[in-house]
C-alpha cells in the first residue's frame, strides 16, 4: 500500500474530494537529499498537485488525511499510459510500412502508421482508464492524519 499525506481542498460530487498533496516530489523518504528526485520535481512541478480521490471517511475541507493506493495500481497505470501507446506506435509503423508498394514509400507509410498507432494508443488508454474509474485500484482517503 502506497500512502501520502494530503489536505482536502474541495468537496466534489459524492463520494469524491479534491486533495492537495502536502509532500514534495519524489518518494518522500530522503527529505530532499540523496537521489535528487525531490529537486527535479520542484524544478518541473512548481504548482501544488491536486488529485481527485474517493472520500471513504467523509473528510471535510481543511482536514489533513492519508491518501492510499494499491501498489499494483501504480504499475498498471504506468503500463497503460506509457506502454500501450508505445506498442501501438511500433505496430502501426510495421503494419503501415508493409502496405507500401514501392521501397521509396515505405518510410512515409511507416511514419503515418506510427502516428496513427500512437493516437489510437492514447485514445484507447484514456477509454480504458475511464472504464476503470470505479475499481478498487483508485486512490482513496484511508484515514485522518495524526500529525
Amino acid at each position: 500500500m502506497l500512502e501520502t499525506r494530503a489536505v482536502v481542498v474541495q468537496l466534489l460530487e459524492k463520494p469524491f474530494v479534491l486533495v492537495q498533496s502536502s509532500q514534495g516530489g519524489g518518494c518522500g523518504q530522503c527529505g530532499g537529499k540523496g537521489c535528487g528526485a525531490s529537486k527535479l520535481s520542484q524544478m518541473f512541478c512548481s504548482k501544488p498537485r491536486q488529485f481527485k480521490v474517493d472520500n471513504r471517511i467523509n473528510a471535510r475541507v481543511g482536514d489533513e488525511v492519508v491518501v492510499s493506493v494499491m501498489e499494483g495500481a501504480v504499475l498498471h497505470s504506468i503500463g497503460l499510459v506509457y506502454l500501450l501507446p508505445l506498442v501501438l506506435l511500433f505496430a502501426g509503423a510495421a503494419l503501415a510500412g508493409s502496405f507500401a508498394v514501392q521501397e521509396v514509400q515505405r518510410d512515409g507509410y511507416a511514419a503515418l502508421g506510427a502516428l496513427s498507432g500512437l493516437i489510437v494508443g492514447f485514445i484507447f488508454a484514456k477509454w480504458i482508464a475511464a472504464r476503470q474509474i470505479e475499481q478498487q485500484n483508485q486512490p482513496y482517503i484511508a484515514r485522518q492524519s495524526c500529525e
